[in-house]
Order: C-alpha cells, then sequence, then structure tokens
C-alpha cells in the first residue's frame, strides 16, 4: 500500500477520512475510560469469522450497556463496504462503541462507533519456530467476559515485560491462570490433552477456533489452570486474532516441557491456518 493511500473510517453514519476522524473531549473513553471494541482479521478481503466477532461485540455491549445503534447485518453490510473503500484485502479491522458524549463527564450518553481498518502483521515463521517468553503478574480483569477498552495494567507492563527480555505477560489470581492482555492460554499436559482457562476470561474467537480443531484430534478440557499446571505441562502456547498460535517455550525464566515449540502446538497451528484458508475460498 502505497504511502500516499486515502484509509477511510466510519464514524456515526459517516465514512470519513481517517485523518479526520475525531472524538471530542467530552466523551466517556476519554473522560473515564468507558467503552467497548472488538478486532478481526480481513484476508483476501474477506471479514473472518465475522459472525462471531460481531456477536461477541454485541455481548460487551449488552454487559457495559452501551446499546448498538445497528443490527448485527446492518453493521456487517458497513463493514463490508469500509474494507471496499479502503482497498485493504489483508488487515486488521476495529469496532469501537464509546460511552458517548457526557454532560458531566460520568453518566453515560448515546455512544459513539468507530470502524477502522488498519495494517496487520501476523507471527513470522521465524517467530514461531522459536517460540517465545513470557512473565507472569497477579491480576485479574474486572467484567472479563466483556472486551472493554481498559487495558491499564497490560499497558503499564510492558517496559517490565521488555525488562526481562520477554514478549508478553500471563494474568493469575489466587494461583489460578486466567489470560494474557490480548490474548488467550493454551496448556498441553504430558498426555497431549489441551487444556484452557475457563474462568475469568475474555473467550477469544481464535481461541473457540482452536478448542474445536484440537477437539478432533485429542482430549481438550476447559478447566481452572494452576501455576502448578504449568510447571509439569508439556507445551504451552497462546491465541489470539494477531497472533493465531504462537509456542511458548518460557515461562518466568523456566521451560516449558523441552524449552522448545512443541508437537501438538505446531500441529494446531497448521490446522488454524488450514481452516482460515477455507473460508477465504
Amino acid at each position: 500500500m502505497s504511502s500516499n493511500h486515502r484509509l477511510y473510517a466510519y464514524l456515526n453514519d459517516e465514512f470519513l477520512p481517517l485523518e479526520s476522524t475525531y472524538l471530542h473531549v467530552s466523551d466517556l473513553t476519554i473522560q473515564r475510560g468507558y467503552g467497548i471494541f472488538d478486532f478481526f482479521k480481513v484476508q483476501g478481503g474477506h471479514l473472518m469469522f465475522v459472525d462471531d466477532y460481531l456477536n461477541r461485540f454485541f455481548s460487551s455491549a449488552l454487559l457495559m450497556g452501551l446499546p448498538v445503534p445497528y443490527s448485527e447485518q446492518e453493521l456487517k453490510d458497513i463493514l463490508v463496504r469500509l474494507v471496499q473503500m479502503n482497498g485493504m484485502p489483508d488487515a486488521g479491522v476495529k469496532m469501537i462503541l464509546t460511552g458517548g458524549y457526557s454532560e458531566n463527564g460520568y453518566d453515560p450518553a448515546a455512544p459513539n462507533l468507530i470502524l477502522l481498518q488498519q495494517p496487520l502483521t501476523l507471527p513470522s515463521e521465524a517467530q514461531v519456530a522459536t517460540g517465545i517468553k513470557i512473565i507472569t503478574h497477579e491480576y485479574v480483569r474486572e467484567l472479563a467476559a466483556a472486551k472493554t477498552i481498559n487495558y491499564l495494567v497490560g499497558i503499564k507492563l510492558i517496559q517490565q515485560v521488555k525488562a526481562k527480555g520477554a514478549h508478553d505477560v500471563l494474568y493469575h489470581h489466587n494461583g489460578l491462570v486466567t489470560e494474557f492482555p490480548r490474548s488467550n492460554f493454551f496448556l498441553v499436559r504430558q498426555d497431549d490433552t489441551v487444556v484452557t482457562p475457563a474462568r475469568e476470561v475474555l473467550k477469544g474467537i481464535t481461541r473457540k477456533n482452536v478448542l474445536e480443531l484440537a477437539a478432533k484430534k485429542y482430549q481438550v478440557v476447559e478447566a481452572d489452570v494452576t501455576l502448578e499446571d504449568i510447571a509439569t505441562a508439556k507445551e504451552a502456547f497462546m491465541t489470539s486474532t494477531t497472533k493465531r498460535i504462537l509456542p511458548i517455550i518460557e515461562i518466568d525464566g523456566k521451560p516449558v516441557g523441552k524449552g522448545a515449540p512443541g508437537a501438538v502446538t505446531l500441529d494446531l497451528l497448521q490446522d488454524l491456518v488450514e481452516l482460515e484458508n477455507r473460508q477465504v475460498v
């Protein structure tokens, strides 16, 4: 895409040049950090698993008491048009629903709906082959079932993650592992059972797809996962829209399993890529 390629965004019934798309300072996303969002991939011009993402977007809005101004089908039609206007067949799309322009900086008002399309970078083959290192941090998100715009803790920990030569931070609470700021966590037991935390997590769409793919080959469990479980795990990996499946080889300085990407992890990644490619055909 050339540097002078004009991108468009959508704000409250209007397609606008991205550089001219603004919110007023009275919006509760600015005043109080109140709002929800969702994010999905466009591949070959196809809105990947868009129905699942729209369902979660509407679910998050309901949990936060924010009315969505369109039906799911209306919103999908708008998204299709935005992707066509931007001429970016491979990219990411972000949907944001804000708390609205609040008169007193606290009470919600009519939400503002923002749709953005942006370039997307997936993990490289080298990163998958090498795997990543992570650290842990004791924290559990408020309203974990909603995809809110509150990433305060994750962003605050970025420097700490980098200082320890890690890639991301895994949350846990009272010894129970939950999720990453932007990804779900999986481990593989010694008997190849695939396990992911069941409580206090945002149920990712990639998480859902991986669970369904894994169930065709392996025993799959949604259950409590402890820090002790990680210590005895054969493999571990994270899942998200932008990362697909990324192997985890080290947690808090200790190797996971043999300290290298595992066979089950790489097998599931291949299955996920094939599933995505089938969506585009």
